[in-house]
This record gives C-alpha cells, structure tokens and sequence, in this order.
C-alpha cells in the first residue's frame, strides 16, 4: 500500500552520468514541487525508457513489452509504482499489479518498474523518506520539454550530443531508417 506521504513523481529526462561508462541517471521530479531524484540505471534499462518515452518501436518486441503484453493477456495491469527505500545506496520499488482478484505488490528494481508503469500510463511515487535523503532541491519550474531536451543542470548536451546518442538508440533498435535521417542531420551539423 502507498502511504499518503508519497509524493508523485514524473520522469524529467535521462542522462549519461560522468565518470561511468555505460550508466545513465533517470531523473524524476517532483508532481507538485520543486525536488528532483536522479537514479542511476543501466544502459538496457534506459534504453527501454527511453523507447517508449519516445513512442519507438523496436521491430521485436522488447523485454518491458513482453510483461506487459503478458498482463494484458492476463486480465492484470500495473496500476502503481513505488520507489520505499533507499538503503546503501541502492533502491527499492514495488509494483502493483491489479487483477481481477486483487492487487499483487512484487519487489522490483526502479529501473524496470519504471519501465514498465510508462507502459501502462501509471503513476510513479516515491517515499517521503526517500526524496528527503536522496532528493536535489530545484529552482527551476518543472517544464514540459522532452526527456532529451532536458537534462539536469549537472551535464548539459549539445544538439549534436543528443542527436548521436538518438542515432546509437536507432542503430541499437535496429531502426535504420530513422538511423539514417539521424546520420544526415548530425552530418549537416558537423558539415
């Protein structure tokens, strides 16, 4: 069960983080607020967010979309995601899944949580006690830019940056025709 002191989160953006090769952080922020929660994830797992925070379809299904066509398949949805702890440095969520004879609540890493209640258009909330310890105050006012556009302030990236970590995701998707428009714009730009 989600306490009411949760607060609701929306995904802000992702980024590389400096220093570690292959990590990205997934930065949340606050519903109604002004904190942010940036959590380092896995290259796999980013990239699942990332498809799907960009409506792309890979043209095989990926792990993320197979649970959630099984669920679908058998009458469940996840209806809630909640990151409860943070201990080590490491998080914890749960997920919870509603079906037709209850709510199941099953251990899961934010990461693919998260992966999963984008697929579903379900809430992500994260503890009090967890955005207190781990939470990064903002001045800024939340925006409705895109998870590329927007980046925490930490690492900003070029037009051409972006464009070729796109261009990676396409190729990795197996995308070629977007991976080659891709090529061409980052080509005019360089050019």
């Amino acid at each position: 069960m989600i306490p009411e002191s949760a607060n609701e989160m929306t995904i802000m953006g992702l980024t590389t983080t400096p220093g570690t090769s292959g990590a990205y952080a997934l930065v949340l922020t606050e519903k109604s607020g002004s904190r942010r929660l940036p959590i380092v994830i896995g290259g796999f797992e980013a990239q699942a967010i990332a498809l799907e925070l960009e409506s792309i379809r890979p043209p095989r299904p990926m792990t993320h979309d197979l649970m959630k066509e099984m669920l679908e398949r058998s009458d469940a949805a996840v209806h809630s995601v909640y990151i409860h702890t943070l201990e080590e440095g490491t998080f914890f969520a749960q997920v919870f899944v509603e079906n037709d004879k209850g709510t199941l609540e099953l251990d899961a890493r934010p990461s693919d949580a998260i992966a999963i209640a984008i697929r579903f258009e379900a809430p992500i909330y994260v503890a009090k006690e967890v955005l207190d310890e781990a939470g990064v105050e903002s001045d800024e006012e939340p925006s409705q830019t895109s998870p590329q556009e927007s980046t925490p302030k930490e690492s900003p990236k070029s037009k051409l940056e972006l464009l070729e970590e796109e261009l990676q995701m396409a190729i990795d998707t197996e995308n070629y025709e977007k991976a080659a428009k891709l090529r061409d714009q980052i080509q005019s730009l360089k050019g």
